[in-house]
């Protein structure tokens, strides 16, 4: 059975105290709040972040139009597609400057998109700290959720001391303590560095209150921290609070804003009187009860999921540990591999979880009032490329503020798509915000992404797939879905050429001109319409609409041509340049995340070499979505070399991803990854694949559990030297599962895991599938005679 990695094996430490927020500090977080965890001896600091603190928006002072166009253009993408049909293509330059939004034309950022915010930093400031610290050890164990800090030192060396820290999604606060294996020895002044002007910090019975008001579009924030000493002293004053001499001491901090996510305000109640509520209550509790809360709440989501492939942790501090992966088949190397895909885990339960806005470029950690990218909400990769581990990698609770993000942008993607197209359905462009940001900047290569609509609802289907959730799909999943079909029923152009329905005008992301019919919009738009129809069909009913799907599909140019030089081209042109390693290669999307492309056709080979000739560089997040490529075609070595490229050069000392600057993608890109060189079920076909991408470095031996396939299944197996010797399926709702492994070839045992017997309804294997009939809520083992 699969051995669930714990211990040190699921710990990141560290030697000493971080200095810098971006490689160094360690993250923990709640979905909402945010905590980086830097460990200093004398000054501990702990950066925050509360995720709905946004500039921009309704009553920026900038003016907020949800970026869309300032006055009518009736003719204005007409134009557009006339000029490509005519000549072939446009510059973006060109494009921009037609479709663009002027308003924007005049400024180096987009009035009223806002950025995401810092919200400050708690300080514990320790009067008597040793100079030299004895024994300093810096961690963050994964499967519980918590940093820790341990030292010795004191007047004789000997007392050693414990700080402890969690952001806790049951009681919404992050929480610490501060204790001594000795008594009297906790002394420290808590103070609050605010990161916003006008910050009012006070100090009253051992609370610090932290209000204010953001300057830029009138959003009302407040946090609060409470400190309860056992023994010593405690005195309030000038915005500060001091404990003297106490056995140890405790803090829960909790915040919030007036933000809601609701169109067109944007605004919900005062954060306080919630806030105190909050504080109050988690105040109120033992600390071992507060922790305990947490960590079954975190185990409950973390322990699902196990992966053994043969790593042995040395006893080396993390940033070592990376400074020597070298990504060969050494047990440190894969001890590394096997903990960086409980870290991609463990930061996406920490920052996405129900009630709170999706994770961003960021996850929930900004040290910046002007951060990359704003911290937002990129629709050509990235924020989809957040939950690509959510479903696969048993998290799917955590893709529901994604979920709810989606819903969100219907309204203000209704008023874009009339407004800018003059149809009906919903659209969105390459950023949006947390107000709803549905319509276009004018930065030339990275405005212009309507079919954005379709990959970000590819997602929902997918839940329903994983799940087989009906009401889901009928009430949340489908209308949403269906909305963004109609607009492309809509906008769809007739390509004279061919009288193919193209996507027009077209951009492959960050390169190239505007064409009609460039691969990546129109496997996204074939993607969205397939699922749709597919949708309708489980559903039922609306054939009228069903008959629009099917012809639109029959009519559409599908976005698959092998080019020249056996490539899978990226426009409908054959343009590609072999010599082209550009970090992008969005044309592959069908073969991943979609499912057009099944492994050993034709596309697939050609997929391959276009993967060849783009080569393995790239940023954080490109490396990530190469690792899924290559396990998508089955190959395992390649897919495990690009982890090692990630591993190498575009991870930080705290496992982080760096595009650079640090974006969280990549850890999460690689996670999904890590899933798919595991465990595929992505085939139109319904055939759940087991290891069909095992790398050679480790196969000798090895197991994983708690893995999800589309179908409503929980999959473990075992191998040994690169072959199943037990596969493990439970099944929730008791559909036939078709599996395919070696294991079939030869001879092979069916029980349920529960007890002896095979079956019910027996059954067959054909062409190496082996087609097994189910019963919801029960569990069989298959292993090798």
């Amino acid at each position: 059975m699969s051995r669930t990695p714990t211990g040190a094996g699921q710990t990141l430490r560290y030697d000493s105290p971080a200095t810098d927020w971006e490689r160094e500090a360690l993250p923990l977080g709640n979905g909402a709040l945010g905590a980086m965890v830097f460990g200093g001896v004398a000054r501990e600091r702990l950066q925050l972040n509360e995720k709905s603190l946004w500039t921009g928006g309704p009553g920026s002072k900038e003016g907020y139009d949800h970026g869309d166009w300032p006055g009518p253009r009736p003719d204005a993408i007409a134009e557009v597609r006339r000029i490509i049909d005519e000549d072939g293509a446009m510059k973006p330059e060109d494009v921009a400057r037609r479709l663009g939004n002027p308003a924007y034309a005049s400024t180096d950022k987009i009035p009223g998109f806002g950025s995401y915010q810092n919200f400050g930093e708690l300080l514990l400031d320790v009067p008597e700290a040793p100079a030299s610290p004895v024994g300093y050890r810096r961690c963050l164990d994964l499967a519980e959720a918590r940093a820790t800090v341990t030292y010795q030192g004191g007047g004789d060396g000997e007392v050693r001391y414990l700080r402890e820290y969690f952001a806790s999604h049951p009681a919404q606060v992050v929480a610490g303590r501060l204790a001594a294996d000795r008594p009297g020895r906790i002394s420290f002044t808590l103070s609050f560095d605010a990161a916003q002007e006008g910050a009012v910090v006070t100090a009253e019975g051992g609370r610090l209150l932290i209000r204010g008001v953001l300057a830029d579009n009138g959003l009302v924030y407040e946090g609060q921290v409470q400190v309860l000493q056992h023994g010593g002293t405690r005195t309030d004053g000038d915005g500060r609070i001091t404990v003297t001499g106490a056995d140890s001491a405790t803090f829960v901090l909790s915040a919030g804003t007036d933000y809601a996510d609701t169109c067109p305000e944007y605004r919900g109640a005062d954060p306080h009187t919630r806030v105190t509520e909050l504080v109050d209550r988690a105040a109120g509790q033992p600390y071992e009860e507060l922790r305990a809360a947490h960590v079954g709440d975190h185990r409950a989501l973390f322990g699902r999921v196990g992966l053994d492939v043969g790593g042995r942790m040395p006893d080396l501090p993390t940033d070592r540990l990376l400074g020597s992966y070298t990504g060969g088949d050494s047990p440190a190397d894969r001890a590394l591999e096997s903990l960086y895909f409980g870290y991609g885990r463990y930061l996406l339960i920490a920052s996405s979880r129900a009630g709170s806005l999706p994770a961003n470029l960021q996850g929930v950690w900004n040290s910046s009032n002007t951060p990359p990218w704003c911290g937002d909400y990129h629709t050509n990769i990235n924020v989809q490329m957040n939950y690509w581990p959510a479903e696969a990698t048993h998290l799917a609770e955590t893709a529901e503020p994604y979920h709810r993000f989606i819903e969100q942008l219907r309204e203000p993607g209704r008023r874009t798509a009339a407004a800018m197209f003059g149809t009906e359905g919903w659209v969105v462009h390459q950023n949006t915000n947390s107000f709803g940001f549905t319509g276009v900047h004018d930065w030339p290569t990275s405005f212009w992404m309507p079919e954005a609509n379709g990959w970000l609802v590819q997602q929902l289907y997918e839940h329903y797939l994983f799940h087989r959730d009906e009401e889901y799909l009928r009430a949340r999943a489908y209308p949403v879905m269906k909305e963004a079909a109609r607009f492309w029923l809509a906008n769809l152009h007739t390509d004279p050429h061919d009288a193919a329905l193209v996507v027009s005008p077209s951009y492959s992301p960050e390169q190239g001109d505007f064409t009609a019919g460039a691969s990546i919009c129109q496997q996204i738009v074939y993607d969205l319409l397939t699922n749709t129809l597919d949708a309708a069909e489980v559903l039922g009913g609306e054939s009228e609409f069903r008959a629009e799907l099917t012809a639109a599909l029959g009519a559409m140019d599908p976005g698959l041509r092998i080019g020249s030089w056996g490539q899978l081209q990226e426009w409908k042109a054959d343009l590609d340049d072999p010599a082209d390693t550009h970090r992008h290669a969005s044309h592959l999307f069908a073969l991943h995340p979609g499912r057009q492309i099944e492994r050993g056709s034709p596309f697939a080979e050609a997929a391959r070499v276009s993967l060849t000739a783009r080569g393995d560089g790239g940023t954080g997040w490109s490396k990530a979505w190469k690792i899924n490529f290559w396990a998508r075609l089955g190959d395992g070595d390649h897919a495990a070399k690009m982890l090692a490229e990630q591993l190498r050069s575009s991870t930080l000392p705290n496992l982080w991803d760096t595009h650079p600057p640090f974006q969280i993608d990549g850890n999460f890109g690689a996670t999904a990854g890590i899933a798919e060189m595991l465990l595929q079920s992505h085939s139109r076909t319904g055939v759940v694949d087991v290891l069909p991408a095992l790398p050679g470095r480790w196969a000798e031996e090895g197991s994983y559990e708690g893995l999800r396939a589309r179908g409503d299944f929980t999959v473990g197996a075992t191998w040994r030297q690169g072959s199943a010797t037990e596969i493990r399926i439970a099944s929730g709702s008791g559909v036939t599962a078709k599996l395919r492994s070696p294991l079939f070839d030869g001879a092979f045992h069916v029980e349920r895991s529960d007890g002896p017997g095979g079956p019910p309804g027996g059954y067959t294997v054909r062409d190496g599938v082996l087609n097994l009939p189910t019963r919801a809520g029960e569990a069989y083992r298959i292993t090798a005679a």
